[in-house]
């Protein structure tokens, strides 16, 4: 039987926020981590906070941000919690409002079937321009993107599992019968059938 089991990345699969890590050498990591608590929590749209994230971001070297991909701290448990899902027969997916610079080397370490992101522009010389384009740009982005992969796949809601931390992991619990909020915003929370609240994505293992 087919079974999809789809992972949000920040704060989720991986232990931060990829922008923050981002903000951090421009010195903009308080300014950047306002904005996203704002988005995480409903309280901001999420397509204005990534351009206005994503806009303060400019200037930043793309080898520097690939370095920092490279050596972002995954959550305690992701490789365990991956590779037992698939022992049980599940396809795993990871849906990220953030950028592909980081889930790509990430989700290849972890073994994770596919990854969908935005992606940030660098120009000619080598530096992020402030513009964001991709997959994930939208509030609705990630329910329309599991719609899609359930179709594809032939699957539907009963076979469907989601494990996200906050408001923009909304609409993919709205498609899927267990959802787990992991370590989450009070709004995920809300929508979930579980909840775990230890960083340690094995929990997720004791519920499927």
């Amino acid at each position: 039987m087919k079974k999809l089991a789809v992972f949000d990345f920040d704060s989720t699969l991986m232990d931060g926020e990829t922008i923050d890590f981002f903000a951090a050498p421009l010195g903009l990591e308080a300014q950047v981590a306002e904005i996203t608590e704002e988005a995480m929590a409903g309280r901001l749209d999420f397509f204005m906070a990534l351009v206005a994230r994503a806009k303060l971001l400019k200037g930043l070297d793309i080898g520097t941000a690939k370095e920092i991909c490279h050596h972002l701290p995954m959550m305690p448990g992701a490789k365990e919690a991956v590779d037992g899902l698939k022992a049980r027969g599940y396809t795993i997916v990871c849906f990220s409002g953030g950028f592909r610079q980081a889930t790509e080397p990430a989700c290849a370490t972890l073994g994770i079937d596919a990854d969908f992101a935005n992606f940030l522009y660098a120009n000619a010389e080598g530096k992020l321009t402030g513009e964001v384009g991709g997959e994930m740009m939208y509030g609705n982005a990630k329910g329309d993107m599991i719609l899609r992969l359930q179709h594809l796949m032939g699957i539907g809601r009963e076979d469907t599992l989601v494990v996200g931390d906050g408001a923009n992991d909304l609409s993919m619990f709205a498609h899927a019968d267990t959802r787990i909020a992991f370590n989450a915003r009070e709004i995920l929370r809300q929508a979930a059938t579980h909840c775990v609240d230890v960083k340690d994505l094995r929990e997720i293992l004791k519920i499927v």
